[in-house]
């Protein structure tokens, strides 16, 4: 008989009724380090002083009226976020796939509009990941996501990830965007060169093509800049963001220039809930703290604090981890044993790591973790590896 909660998930026995900065606490009293933090949606940890009291706040005057009406709320997020990145303008959603969606659209209904209806394919890179709609499976690629979901849409152009001559190959007369994360997250803390990204922003400028960042993942603080393009030098002409812009409640937006929103006019597009008061309450008070540029400096010095002792784990534990990989509080481990295990045994210890591919076990604490809980991970980290070896 199938369960009430449809399957899609292969679920962790591990059910958590409470949370508290950096620890989750099980109905039994037992306590858990997050290393995860919902996958880098927890971005100020759970149940964070600061964003219980805007969501309170607010929940006792307005919850939603939609975007029939004005939303001074929404205006006040749109502003922030307008003020510290390259955006002219931004449209809010639910969720980084339902940002993924409107950049699609974003990015063909611009060559549309200046009469060339042809420019619809979009490039992306092996190992992506841009959510779960049709649309997102679909600009990815990957066969995990896509076996038995066909037929999928057409214009989009698959193509291995850091093949710089196969992307100058691919970009023609209908090529609309480039869509890529900065970082890959599901891919397995896969980063792009300075130099990479650099060179796909020449060859956008070069050849009017768009491009498009996906920073749901390693965006609002969690590289050590609020965007990860930001280490660069470089703007996007098109980025999605989402998790951590809203501390843990539901949140995402598209922001763009107004060159390359200049298509979408009324009725071109639409949401009931995106940027809605309550989320946009939160989400105001999340860019309010990590916008700031002494919490930005205090990322990257737990993450160099972070990343030493990480260094000093795989030195360590050659027969469990390889490398370490990513920038800031988007951290990697690539592993030689199967990450899986890895995960499993650091359930065991009371320790929440998240796998991805290419066989790595990503940490993405909470931005704000105390140093206390950074060398509590590490002998976590440390004695999950020596069960694993021990059990080999």
């Amino acid at each position: 008989m199938i369960p009430s909660v449809l399957p899609t998930y292969a679920r962790a026995p591990l059910s958590f009724t409470k949370g508290e900065g950096s620890w989750l606490t099980e109905a039994d009293g037992t306590r858990y380090l997050d290393l995860g933090a919902g996958i880098a949606v927890n971005a100020l940890g759970h149940a964070n002083p600061d964003l219980v009291a805007a969501l309170t706040e607010q929940a006792g005057k307005l919850w939603h009226t939609s975007n029939l009406y004005q939303i001074p709320n929404q205006q006040r997020l749109a502003d922030l976020l307008v003020e510290h990145t390259f955006a002219d303008t931004v449209f809010f959603t639910n969720s980084g796939t339902e940002a993924a969606e409107l950049a699609i659209k974003m990015a063909r209904k611009y060559w549309y509009d200046k009469g060339q209806p042809e420019r619809i394919n979009i490039i992306t890179f092996a190992g992506s990941f841009h959510g779960r709609s049709t649309g997102a499976i679909s600009a990815s690629g990957g066969e995990k996501m896509v076996k038995g979901m066909g037929p999928l849409l057409p214009g989009f152009i698959h193509l291995p990830f850091g093949d710089h001559d196969a992307l100058r190959a691919a970009v023609d007369d209908k090529t609309a965007a480039i869509l890529v994360e900065p970082i890959q997250g599901e891919g397995g803390i896969r980063a792009l060169s300075d130099a990479c990204l650099k060179g796909m922003r020449d060859l956008c400028d070069a050849t009017g093509t768009l491009l498009i960042l996906d920073e749901v993942q390693c965006g609002m603080g969690r590289t050590g800049k609020l965007f990860a393009h930001e280490w660069a030098g470089i703007t996007p002409d098109i980025m999605m963001v989402a998790k951590g812009i809203g501390g843990g409640f539901p949140l995402g937006a598209v922001l763009a220039t107004e060159t390359a929103a200049s298509g979408m006019t009324a009725g071109t597009h639409g949401s009931t809930y995106g940027g809605n008061p309550l989320a946009c309450a939160v989400g105001t008070r999340v860019m309010e703290i990590i916008a700031d540029d002494a919490f930005l400096a205090e990322v990257n010095r737990k993450a160099a604090l972070f990343r030493q002792g990480l260094e000093a784990l795989v030195a360590s534990h050659p027969k469990v981890f390889e490398a370490v990989r990513g920038h800031g509080l988007m951290l990697g481990l690539k592993c030689t044993a199967l990450n899986t295990d890895i995960v499993k045994a650091g359930y065991a210890r009371h320790l929440i790591t998240v796998p991805a591919a290419d066989n790595v076990i990503r940490l993405l604490p909470a931005l704000n973790i105390p140093d206390t809980d950074i060398a509590e991970a590490l002998t976590r980290l440390d004695a999950t590896a020596t069960a694993v070896e021990n059990a080999a």
